[in-house]
């Protein structure tokens, strides 16, 4: 397998192991998946999720942060839900369980960045400005999971729902995606002053 997934901190895992095993937590979950479920679920595939602090026209590298680790929920052979864990003074700790469109579409990235054949480490990327995902898939697999930005020879996967005008599951060059994203992000001349 091309993708190189590297292992969430003990801790994280353990706090959805652990939210995994407490009926309160599962039944106050928006899931209704996961609340269904009728056999052991499991965490699978965690992901580094960082978030895009900045991005310009220019030159000038992006800045990320990491601010949590996702885990795929899998009951039966298929994902259920996903978890999701947030670093805080104290750690990291559960956060919440969901479900929706970005489930699906983060299985069928990772299933389109097995197919490419070169060794990725598969990374989340948000952008919650523009309310986008995408997989980041990180060039060099044996890098820590929790650091760097995107980097030439890394690749966006934007996933469904993406933007109007930003295509999703096309993997982009950073050097691609970026500035459309950062075309978005700025702000519109108002009308009537000089741009």
């Amino acid at each position: 397998m091309p993708l190189h997934v590297h292992p969430a901190p003990a801790p994280a895992l353990r706090s959805v192991l652990a939210a995994l095993a407490s009926p309160t937590a599962v039944r106050e979950a928006r899931t209704p998946a996961l609340r269904s479920a009728q056999t052991p679920t499991r965490p699978e595939l965690p992901l580094p999720v960082h978030v895009l602090d900045r991005v310009t026209g220019t030159d000038a590298a992006p800045r990320t942060r990491l601010t949590g680790w996702r885990f795929l929920v899998r009951c039966e052979g298929r994902s259920v839900a996903a978890a999701e864990t947030a670093l805080t003074a104290d750690g990291w700790t559960f956060s919440h369980f969901f479900e929706g469109p970005y489930l699906a579409s983060t299985e069928r990235a990772l299933r389109q960045a097995d197919a490419l054949g070169t060794p990725y480490q598969p990374r989340l990327l948000s952008v919650p400005e523009l309310y986008m995902l995408t997989l980041w898939l990180h060039a060099d697999p044996s890098a820590d999971a929790a650091a760097g930005a995107p980097g030439g020879a890394d690749l966006l996967v934007p996933l469904a729902p993406a933007p109007p005008g930003i295509a999703a599951h096309r993997p982009h060059r950073v050097a691609e995606l970026l500035p459309m994203v950062s075309l978005r992000l700025s702000p519109a001349p108002l009308l009537g002053t000089p741009a």
